[in-house]
């Protein structure tokens, strides 16, 4: 998978996660597909190996640490639900509290209500565009401030949208 070129991005459940994330928004799967030295860098800052940090997605088998751990998941799949927003006791106070921890995590809410009102494959279109630089088109994480690739500043939409708010929580 080229993460340089959104347009190769298919639409596959396993790049949603249950909380309304957008896997390949994340620096951790960004360096798995398309950054072997962004993972190592990671794996080591973490203290892990880079083999056992790889990710491919929230509901794929192949899950990091904190994924395989994650208690969103783990509720969606004893309620048998693939996202968040299908729950009856959304929102709760899991998922308040998951979204204002860290700041990629600030329109979680807002990903969910997209989900529910457009479906998922439209939803996942417009993440693809949300975290696409602007000058050449490569999936950036919310963390990334000038596109991995060509430089460009802000390195995608969610930046341009949340920088403010993401510096606060820094």
């Amino acid at each position: 998978m080229d993460l340089k070129e959104k347009h190769t991005l298919q639409p596959m459940k396993k790049y949603a996660a249950v909380c309304g994330l957008f896997c390949p928004s994340c620096t951790i799967f960004i360096g798995t597909h398309d950054d072997p030295e962004r993972l190592k860098n990671l794996a080591e800052s973490n203290g892990v190996n880079p083999d056992e940090f790889s990710c491919e997605g929230c509901h794929s088998e192949n899950k990091t640490g904190h994924c395989k751990t994650c208690k969103i998941i783990e509720c969606a799949s004893m309620k048998g639900i693939e996202f968040c927003v299908e729950c009856k006791d959304y929102p709760c106070y899991v998922i308040d509290e998951f979204q204002a921890v860290l700041p990629h995590r600030i329109e979680v809410h807002d990903s969910q209500a997209t989900i529910k009102e457009i479906g998922f494959e439209k939803w996942f279109e417009k993440m693809t565009g949300h975290y696409a630089c602007d000058a050449c088109n490569a999936i950036n994480s919310a963390y990334d401030m000038h596109c991995r690739v060509c430089g460009n500043s802000p390195g995608n939409e969610y930046v341009r949208r949340n920088v403010d708010e993401m510096l606060e929580r820094f």
